[in-house]
């Protein structure tokens, strides 16, 4: 753990990075500019939107990125296919005085965003912006996927709170910490995840185990023992042995924490027929007087179970949801990517650059890039526009999976630029903002959708396209390259 934890972490990275980093050092252009793009293809979970996440961590990353004597010893010892060192002495010299000077844009966390769009823009020497791609996908990738499905879940829950109690079945330390700060930023209220707490401020939350009452002689005693010892925490797990039979015992105990002045806050089924026993846990707790009882449920939630038990009128007040958030339960990745999309030599006109594919959808699109959102009561539409050719007056977007897709945008419809400064000379300029206003941000970001694009099945497409004379300049470059 502590070599993980180390105060360097330019080696979170894939080999291939550092070798055309030496590639370039080694042809004399390890200071040609380029411009990266960081975007995504598809929104994952067959949705409407994605929310940005991560970037917090980015900045982190990015503040504390240097090559340290551990890290260059390490390097020096790799070998290549024959047997002989990969890396020159020169080169590592040359990592151990590197420091970042490029400009970085990026879109807020919190953000809706959709694909094809920048999330995340580098633009400086193209060994700096090299040797950060694998570390900034990494970073943004996972949390922006978690932040998606927790909001998926808290719109599924219908206001209901939601909290994430992903950690031990998450993809290890760094995964399960990660998770459960995206998680809280895509709408969850809390976490059971302590150390996640104590980092960012996320409210913490949890019951007790099936463990605690099978240690007594009776689920009774075990009641009785917990309310003693938490009188202000009291939520009893009821489904040990028999559900019904533990919701009687939970009132019982209710009485008694009631009669020396606490609340029984609520109960939490973990198995069985959620919908069934809420509706009769729900029956026999207003009949006992404890009306402002709250029942949690838990075991393998997800979006698609909480809108069934809703449909099935599930008298359940709070959802814990652990493995298929944390885990992003059924799509493991959301599938980001880092292309180059711009050269120059220092001081000269940027030559835009564009990779080509069988496929449509792998086509990149190349230039300095910039992302407009349109507005009225809703939002209308996001333009992708060269950012060295910035569009007035009327404006026709074109969707760059579908050219047939098209939509007119007047002049003076109210907008805004989602990409922000993040790093200038290589030094930070974004100051991050607390994590309850990142939430809040999504939280206003999603009443910004029109209902049908935050449908769960077959959502409506927001409209997402390139200015139509960079449009132009795409086609015209795709058609120069095959040539």
């Amino acid at each position: 753990m502590d070599r993980q934890e180390s105060p360097s972490l330019a080696l979170l990275t894939d080999l291939y990075e550092i070798t055309m980093a030496y590639g370039y050092w080694k042809a004399g252009v390890a200071d040609r500019e380029a411009a990266f793009v960081l975007f995504f293809r598809r929104n994952p979970f067959e949705n409407g939107y994605t929310i940005a996440c991560g970037l917090e961590q980015a900045i982190e990353f990015l503040e504390r990125f240097r090559f340290s004597d551990d890290d260059l010893e390490y390097l020096r010892g790799i070998k290549g296919n024959d047997g002989k060192l990969l890396f020159e002495p020169a080169f590592l010299d040359y990592l151990k005085t590197l420091r970042l000077t490029l400009d970085i844009d990026a879109v807020p966390e919190g953000t809706v965003v959709f694909p094809q769009e920048p999330l995340l823009i580098t633009q400086g020497p193209i060994v700096q912006c090299q040797l950060l791609e694998t570390a900034l996908l990494t970073i943004i990738n996972f949390q922006t996927l978690i932040a998606t499905k927790a909001a998926r879940i808290c719109q599924a829950a219908q206001g209901d709170p939601v909290i994430e109690f992903g950690l031990r079945r998450a993809q290890g330390i760094d995964g399960g910490i990660s998770a459960s700060r995206a998680a809280y930023v895509g709408g969850c209220i809390g976490t059971s995840n302590v150390l996640a707490g104590k980092i960012y401020g996320i409210p913490t939350m949890g019951t007790h185990a099936h463990s605690w009452v099978m240690l007594f002689d009776s689920e009774i005693e075990a009641f009785q023992a917990y309310a003693d010892a938490m009188p202000n925490n009291c939520v009893f797990l009821v489904d040990t042995y028999d559900t019904i039979e533990g919701v009687r015992n939970a009132i019982e105990a209710g009485r008694r924490l009631r009669d020396n002045g606490h609340k029984l806050a609520g109960i939490r089924l973990d198995s069985g027929d959620l919908a069934y026993l809420s509706i009769e846990a729900r029956r026999m707790l207003d009949e006992a007087g404890f009306t402002d009882t709250s029942i949690v449920a838990s075991n393998e939630l997800d979006e698609n179970i909480i809108a069934s038990l809703k449909q099935q009128g599930a008298r359940i007040n709070v959802w814990g949801v652990g493995t298929r958030l944390a885990t992003a339960y059924d799509e493991p990745a959301l599938g980001g990517i880092y292309k180059l999309t711009a050269i120059r030599k220092p001081g000269e006109p940027w030559q835009y650059r564009i990779k080509l594919s069988e496929q449509l959808a792998k086509i990149t699109t190349p230039g300095i890039q910039r992302v407009r959102r349109f507005r009225d009561s809703l939002f209308i539409a996001d333009m992708i526009y060269d950012a060295q050719r910035p569009p007035e007056g009327d404006c026709v977007i074109v969707d760059p999976m579908d050219i047939t897709r098209r939509k007119r945008i007047a002049a003076g419809t109210p907008s805004e630029e989602l990409l922000v400064p993040l790093l200038r000379g290589g030094k930070p300029v974004y100051p991050s903002p607390e994590i309850r206003a990142i939430r809040e941000r999504a939280q206003q970001q999603l009443a910004m959708l029109h209902p049908g694009i935050k449908r769960f099945v077959n959502p409506h497409l927001y409209p997402v396209g390139l200015e139509s004379n960079f449009h132009e300049l795409k086609t015209s470059l795709i058609l120069k390259a095959r040539e």
